[in-house]
């Protein structure tokens, strides 16, 4: 009987948003275990994508599903209260992203493999928004991107350029051997920095495992992409002041990172227990409370549905490629894998995420004249 209530509860639900159990389109459910419907009651969005990767569901286009769920706000609708009060108590209680935690999100996301990376990513390794103006296919995109990066930045040979959370080196070996810049790149992900050491051989380029806390040097310029994600609420003026400290006075800092349109204490529980561990998108109120005083406002870009084109494109690659890599990844893996390419790509399309590149200009007297009115 309540595995009949909890199917009727879902089923109701579902038509409100033109999504059917076992119908024929593609953004259609088809259930496998007749455990999905209590199952998603009592667990919300973490039940959902643990009972894809268990096999209890299946989706021709789980993006779409995930536009349809977002669009009718159903995340806000179907969410295990128990669990959710635990996720805000966690967030406002303790410092999750705190130094001593730092390297724990390169452990569990970024070095489960660079050969995944690489066949997911394409030739240009870079995991973060593609720019698709113009580009037609993802290593333009990405090519693209970086070059409007450096242009921002105003890049000019022989300025020194601080790439916090630079991943495997691709920016930093764009900018070293398109714009003559010398690089240090930081990461917590001990492959990364392996990986990117190797492709910056022989260029003006030094890659360090190091957090961004511990930077001491003075730059020209300072650049993040992808890496504020995983700063957390609590340390994003810490952030600001440590990248206010190592940029010389009047020098830029472009910060491009995925973005809420609310401010929020904790992420999604199933992107937070199976992708990326104590990550939190921030809000344009956080960022503004967050660098003011510190840097001047130059620009503010926003390029989100580009990211909904590139995570399709990590998805296709991922996809094409798994034979290459499938002896070192379970059948489990790749359904989470799936899930959590297409399920972004649905919340970028929904435009529940966004994707801002902002430009900030270092002010000495900024910070003086804002702390001296406090």
């Amino acid at each position: 009987m309540l595995n009949q209530s909890s199917k009727k509860t879902i089923k109701d639900i579902l038509k409100g948003v033109d999504v059917e159990i076992n119908g024929s389109r593609p953004w259609d459910i088809q259930v496998k275990n007749e455990d999905f419907y209590s199952r998603i009651l009592a667990g919300g969005s973490l039940a959902l994508g643990e009972s894809y990767m268990d096999g209890s569901w299946e989706c021709r286009a789980i993006d779409q599903l995930i536009v349809k769920f977002l669009s009718a706000n159903l995340d806000k609708k179907i969410r295990p209260t128990g669990s959710f009060l635990r996720a805000l108590f966690k967030a406002w209680l303790f410092n999750q992203q705190r130094k001593s935690k730092a390297h724990e999100i390169g452990e569990k996301h970024y070095d489960i493999g660079n050969d995944l990376y690489k066949n997911m990513l394409g030739q240009s390794l870079n995991y973060s928004c593609g720019y698709w103006r113009k580009a037609k296919i993802l290593d333009q995109a990405q090519i693209d991107k970086m070059d409007l990066i450096c242009k921002k930045l105003e890049l000019e040979p022989d300025m020194t350029l601080l790439d916090i959370g630079c991943g495997w080196g691709s920016l930093a070996k764009f900018a070293a051997e398109k714009y003559k810049a010398k690089v240090v790149g930081i990461t917590v992900s001990k492959e990364q920095a392996k990986l990117a050491q190797e492709l910056n051989k022989g260029l003006d380029v030094e890659i360090r495992l190091e957090d961004y806390r511990d930077i001491k040097e003075k730059f020209d310029r300072v650049v993040s992409v992808g890496m504020f994600e995983h700063v957390g609420a609590k340390n994003y003026r810490t952030y600001f002041r440590a990248a206010g400290r190592v940029l010389k006075n009047n020098g830029l800092f472009l910060l491009h990172t995925i973005a809420g349109n609310r401010s929020a204490a904790n992420t999604d529980s199933w992107i937070d227990k199976y992708i990326f561990p104590n990550s939190l998108l921030p809000s344009a109120k956080q960022i503004t409370s967050a660098y003011e005083g510190i840097f001047r406002l130059e620009d503010w870009h926003n390029f989100g549905p580009d990211y909904d084109k590139t995570l399709m494109a990590w998805h296709e690659n991922f996809n094409r490629n798994w034979d290459k890599i499938k002896d070192n990844y379970s059948q489990r893996f790749k359904r989470m894998w799936n899930y959590y390419l297409l399920a972004c790509a649905g919340s970028f399309r929904a435009g529940k995420n966004q994707l801002w590149q902002i430009v900030f200009r270092k002010i000495d007297s900024i910070e003086v004249g804002y702390e001296s009115i406090r």
